[in-house]
């Protein structure tokens, strides 16, 4: 399983696929449990990197011609 741990990680694997968010819009989107991730018991955030690449595929912009 290829995973990251914290929002800072996720942010550089974002950028490095042209998928620009910010730290506070990911929180935004945890917090509305809209983003794929896990928190552990020490409360760090691990992300799923495959899982990432899902929700990314699921949430591309619409292309309009």
């Amino acid at each position: 399983m290829r995973r990251v741990q914290g929002i800072p990680s996720l942010l550089t694997y974002l950028n490095a696929n042209h998928y620009s968010l910010t730290h506070e819009e990911i929180e935004e989107l945890i917090r509305k449990r809209q983003f794929p991730h896990r928190k552990l018991m020490n409360g760090a955030m691990i992300f799923d990197l495959n899982h990432i690449d899902w929700w990314l595929s699921e949430n591309q912009p619409s292309k309009n011609p």
